[in-house]
């Protein structure tokens, strides 16, 4: 059953037609005057681009080939940037939660209180409730505009045991999803081969088949089923992650770097499958498709890149953890071959889905992020953006009050074209680092005299200063304990 958002959105549209025919019928237009407004209105809504969001489970630039890449091949999203926009400063959170959550509602962890990672299936307590204002998504923004909504892949913000209709009620009109591991069903640990998977029809495990492609199936089809609607598509892929496995195209790779590199291989033929499959569809030049990562690489593999070696940097604040790889394409609509150093970050998709779509966001709602659909269309040169921000990493705790961060103000990155500040818990900017000259961030300037580093640190401390002093909270309605849920430490 539709929740109310939606029930209500389909009346006002019923409402709206109905109006119109009584007044096209009152000035005594034909129906052949009745028919050509039918066919304005669908060119219209043809007019409205899909919106493809994918995202890559811990990937860093190390491991994408257009970015420099030495020691893998990634064909398909290299053509993605070839014929597109490839960004150099696009920001994510450094660790899976914090990203999630700023993506999806375009504020920043401190503002929501997912300032660290919280496995809701395996930890129960704090949720990603949907009920709490500030919890609103892009994809209920979306969808109340008119489009089309659909995730596939991971949510793990939700445990759809406790709340089977979590992802229509953040959106979603349909979904796949790997449920993350549920705490007391070893089944569901299982997101690669023997994936268990929850759609509308509930989870089951899916015996010998291979999740990545379930997932992408799964998108493929609903694309079909309503490729003559706008489509907001939600892509958070379950890919790299571990546990590291085989994949179809490589079933015999035995030592656990050749299986992450098959993964990755996998990652982009994925890729090139839905790109194959919006070119069949004749839909491919109507839809953005936006391509990063959560965070970068799990530390355990290092990758070379322009002749260097980098480890991942998954859950750190240096460059590898939290500049991901970010493409934009469409062909017609995203100018082609451009790689640009505008500013961006994951609080910025919610607003630049909405302008693309036209849709509007809640005048209530507090937004972190800004459009940057100007750029992406060709029509602006940069980023509005002066400075973006990264904060987030290690797991959240719990008190007797229920989830929050590990302390009450996170330690952050902060960063312009230039120069990047390390700002500690104490809200003091402890390093500075020009990264147009150290990208690798070896040489802290922290102790400089230079007019232009002390300057740099008065701009990014004016960014500090009008924050809170303390982080958010996560808010959700308490709710019945279940037998999962993690527990306080005992007292001593």
């Amino acid at each position: 059953m539709l929740d109310t958002e939606r029930i209500n959105s389909d009346r006002r549209i019923s409402d709206c037609k109905s109006t119109r025919r009584s007044f096209l019928k009152a000035l005594g237009l034909s129906t052949a005057a009745l028919a050509l407004q039918r066919t304005c209105r669908s060119a219209e809504k043809k007019d409205r681009p899909n919106i493809l969001f994918i995202m890559v489970d811990d990937l860093g630039k190390e491991w994408i080939s257009c970015y420099g890449a030495e020691d893998i091949k990634t064909p398909n999203i290299d053509a993605l940037a070839k014929t597109g926009m490839q960004f150099e400063n696009a920001y994510s959170m450094p660790q899976c939660t914090p990203s999630r959550a700023a993506l999806l509602t375009g504020q920043y962890p401190w503002r929501t209180g997912w300032v660290n990672h919280w496995d809701v299936p395996r930890w129960g307590v704090g949720y990603f409730d949907w009920k709490i204002r500030q919890n609103m998504t892009f994809a209920r923004i979306m969808r109340k505009a008119g489009y089309a909504t659909a995730a596939v892949g991971k949510w793990q913000i939700n445990d759809f045991r406790v709340e089977p209709e979590a992802m229509r009620k953040h959106g979603f009109d349909d979904w796949c999803m790997w449920t993350g591991y549920e705490t007391g069903n070893p089944p569901s640990g299982k997101r690669y081969w023997d994936a268990y998977v929850n759609t509308p029809e509930g989870s089951k495990t899916h015996e010998g088949e291979f999740g990545p492609d379930i997932y992408t199936d799964y998108l493929i089809r609903f694309m079909a089923e309503h490729k003559s609607d706008p489509m907001m598509l939600y892509f958070p892929m379950a890919l790299t992650h571990g546990p590291t496995t085989t994949t179809p195209s490589e079933p015999n790779v035995e030592a656990k770097l050749d299986m992450h590199k098959a993964m990755v291989r996998y990652t982009d033929e994925l890729v090139g499958r839905i790109v194959k499959a919006l070119d069949e569809l004749k839909i491919r030049d109507r839809t953005i498709i936006i391509f990063t990562t959560d965070n970068g690489s799990g530390g355990g593999w290092t990758g070379t890149r322009n002749g260097r070696k980098v480890r991942g940097g998954k859950a750190k604040k240096t460059e590898n953890g939290v500049c991901e790889p970010y493409i934009v394409n469409c062909p017609g609509l995203v100018p082609q071959g451009v790689v640009t150093d505008a500013l961006t970050d994951f609080t910025d998709l919610l607003p630049t889905f909405a302008e693309l779509g036209g849709a509007k966001v809640p005048k209530d709602l507090k937004i972190d992020g800004v459009s940057v659909a100007p750029l992406l269309l060709g029509k602006a040169k940069d980023s509005p953006r002066e400075w973006i921000m990264a904060l987030g990493h290690g797991a959240a705790k719990l008190d007797e009050k229920g989830v929050r961060g590990k302390v009450d103000y996170t330690e952050r990155v902060i960063r312009d074209k230039r120069y990047k500040v390390w700002v500690s818990k104490q809200r003091e900017i402890s390093q500075l680092y020009d990264l147009s000259l150290d990208p690798f961030e070896e040489n802290d300037l922290i102790a400089s005299t230079k007019p232009e580093h002390l300057a740099a640190i008065r701009k990014f401390q004016a960014v500090v200063d009008a924050m809170p002093t303390k982080d958010a909270r996560p808010q959700y309605k308490p709710r019945k304990p279940n037998p999962w849920d993690k527990k306080l430490p005992a007292k001593t």
